[in-house]
């Protein structure tokens, strides 16, 4: 029997820079959605990428005085690193620079224009250089870019138009007779009254102002412009075809189950990428989910502002669980959700090192203090565990039910809502009571068998959203993680089972003062960063190269030169001869700290007399404007001896 299928995308990120952490907050949401549905038993595909051309990519790669090519492989490389610290489960990172892409981007734009959707025209307006949009004097707030507020300058170019008009009519119907199209319900609304209902006009599909784009292949002047090229991605990642001869995974999982985006980019997505693929005569997508942002303070986070906040410094901090816990807890459904270092402390120590943490770490060492670690269930119960049990069973079903609603949020306070109640049954329960007493140790332990039981439930159910801490718990306590269809059970902990020996703390508590401490040790270390001027030496052949031998030594022998602070003597094994190599580098190293290395030696070189002792080479080392010297050493077990070429 086939599983059923599920196709979950990201919106793909722009590669004009470093992602922050609201841009990182979509990624680890879609994350938790598509391994919740793996845990249902889906086959799940997740794609994600990067929206690689236009005219701001095309200005920033000239800033840099590089290719847009090169510029663009540097972010998406950024982009990755950052998706893949995340702990992202992703199936395809799609780039809209990739051959197959751009190669069906201009199939498509040449279908539709020969089928009567797109025609050439003129594009004359206010037009926002960041936004790589054209305004009317209508939309304007306050005589700028209604979407990011930066200057207008008036333009006008000759450009090819898509018939948006001629569809109208079919999508407003198929928004109303599909409620769950747009999610959530308050977007719905906003994008019918606000744009399809008082009439649509024409959309701009090319461009001739930059060059840094697909090109339309039917008239090279003009370049594709985002909307078919960014928005076709979530069919060209799965091998669409133009032409009909679509791909195994096209015919597999097309129509996407979910789009998942950013409420900034909603009528992209549900006014110009459904009426595309209803030119293109394709199923559209399921449903689309507009998220909220996650501010800054009480602002939307902006480079500009200087209130920008990084997932990699959050995790140099947090550690990657707890940023993914953050991100996906404190998202409303529908409102933006706030983030602050101070912020994210609080729930650190509150959620994660007290309900969660410290509940684990109290059971398994009880467990260790009173039954040498071994749970047992006695079956000795009392009414207060009928409550505990009855959440534990109840739980997963209502995590699965906000998930199905796309809740996320609320789908994580369902599991430490079964936390806090098992760190309540632990004060009902009293264990350290009932182990004073000899004729009570059956009951103690079912108390702690029942804590056992329920973590166990916990754990497995947070591997959506906390991957690595659940299978820290599960650890600990020394059992696989159960799958859905067993969580409709309770009391599946295996009785006589063993918990670790020594507890490990999942989350320390942080010190707020130190945390804002760090950051500010972080920001300046960035900001202060200058990289050396050199002056430049005459420039040389290879054949001036190739008169330099340089060779692998091991360090055997190293000590100080008594009449020179600066000095340090080696003796040095390079291939089937030891030379003496005299080196000032003992302001940065101790002679016991060079024994051993196996360093990059320049062994042709004239031997001299330093301070009467002779030196039969040279060490080869790097140095700061400060003095501090790093010697070269090899980074594999290369022997010594063998050349550097």
């Amino acid at each position: 029997m086939c599983k059923k299928t599920y196709y979950l995308t990201t919106a793909i990120a722009y590669t004009s820079g470093k992602p922050h952490i609201g841009n990182t907050y979509e990624i680890v949401l879609a994350d938790s959605i598509a391994r919740f549905k793996r845990a249902q038993g889906y086959d799940v595909r997740f794609q994600t990428g990067t929206d690689e051309h236009g005219q701001k990519v095309e200005l920033k790669a000239e800033e840099k005085g590089v290719s847009c090519k090169e510029f663009v492989d540097d972010v998406a490389g950024q982009i990755k690193t950052i998706w893949d610290l995340m702990n992202t489960s992703y199936d395809k990172f799609i780039r809209t620079t990739d051959e197959d892409h751009e190669r069906q981007i201009q199939k498509i734009f040449k279908k539709l224009y020969e089928q009567g959707d797109i025609y050439k025209g003129y594009y004359e307006g206010m037009y926002c250089t960041p936004c790589e949009s054209f305004f009317t004097a209508s939309q304007l707030v306050d005589g700028k870019c209604p979407d990011c507020g930066q200057e207008v300058h008036p333009a006008k170019e000759e450009a090819y138009f898509f018939r948006m008009s001629k569809y109208a009519d079919r999508l407003i119907e198929y928004i109303n007779t599909h409620p769950d199209f747009i999610q959530p319900e308050s977007r719905k609304n906003e994008m019918m009254n606000n744009f399809l209902l008082p009439g649509l006009q024409d959309l701009c599909v090319s461009r001739t102002s930059f060059q840094w784009g697909i090109p339309v292949d039917f008239d090279p002047g003009h370049v594709v412009y985002v909307w078919i090229d960014a928005l076709s991605n979530y069919i060209t990642g799965l091998g669409y075809d133009a032409d009909g001869n679509h791909g195994e995974l096209y015919e597999k999982y097309w129509p996407a189950d979910l789009h998942l985006i950013g409420k900034d980019i909603l009528r992209f997505h549900t006014i110009y990428w459904p009426i595309m693929l209803m030119a293109l005569d394709q199923p559209l997508p399921k449903q689309i989910f507009g998220h909220p942002w996650l501010l800054q303070g009480d602002g939307k986070m902006s480079k500009s502002k200087g209130n920008v906040i990084y997932a990699d410094d959050l995790v140099k901090i947090f550690g990657v669980d707890a940023v993914r816990y953050f991100v996906l807890h404190e998202m409303p459904f529908e409102n933006d959700g706030v983030i602050s270092w101070e912020l994210m402390t609080e729930r650190v120590n509150s959620d994660l090192a007290n309900t969660m943490g410290n509940l684990l770490n109290r059971t398994v060492s009880m467990s260790n203090k009173y039954f040498d670690g071994t749970v047992t269930d006695m079956g000795v119960s009392e009414p207060v565990d009928e409550e505990l049990k009855a959440l534990a069973l109840e739980t997963p079903k209502k995590v699965i039910g906000q998930m199905d609603r796309l809740r996320v949020a609320d789908a994580i306070t369902e599991i430490f809502t079964l936390f806090k109640r098992c760190n309540k049954y632990i004060d009902e329960t009293m264990p350290w009571v009932l182990a004073k007493d000899e004729n009570r140790k059956a009951r103690l332990a079912t108390v702690l068998y029942n804590l056992v039981e329920c973590i166990a439930i916990g754990a497995s159910l947070l591997e959506s959203f906390m991957p690595e801490t659940s299978a820290r718990i599960l650890e600990q306590i020394r059992v696989p993680k159960r799958t859905l269809e067993e969580m409709k059970q309770y009391g599946l902990y295996p009785s006589g089972n063993k918990v670790t020996e020594k507890p490990e703390i999942l989350f320390a508590r942080l010190d707020v003062k130190e945390v804002l401490e760090a950051v500010e040790a972080m920001k300046k270390t960035e900001a202060e960063v200058s990289y050396p001027q050199i002056e430049p030496k005459a420039e040389i052949t290879i054949d001036d190269f190739d008169k330099i031998q340089i060779r692998v030594g091991e360090v055997l022998q190293c000590e100080p030169v008594k009449k020179a602070k600066k000095l340090l003597v080696s003796q040095i094994r390079i291939g089937d001869e030891v030379r003496q190599i005299v080196s000032g580098i003992a302001n940065s190293y101790k002679p016991e700290e060079m024994v051993g290395k196996k360093v990059a030696v320049i062994t042709n070189l004239k031997p001299v007399k330093l301070c009467g002792i002779l030196s039969e080479g040279m060490i080869l080392a790097a140095g700061d404007e400060e003095g501090n010297l790093s010697v070269l050493t090899v980074d594999r077990d290369i022997i010594a001896g063998s050349e550097i070429c």
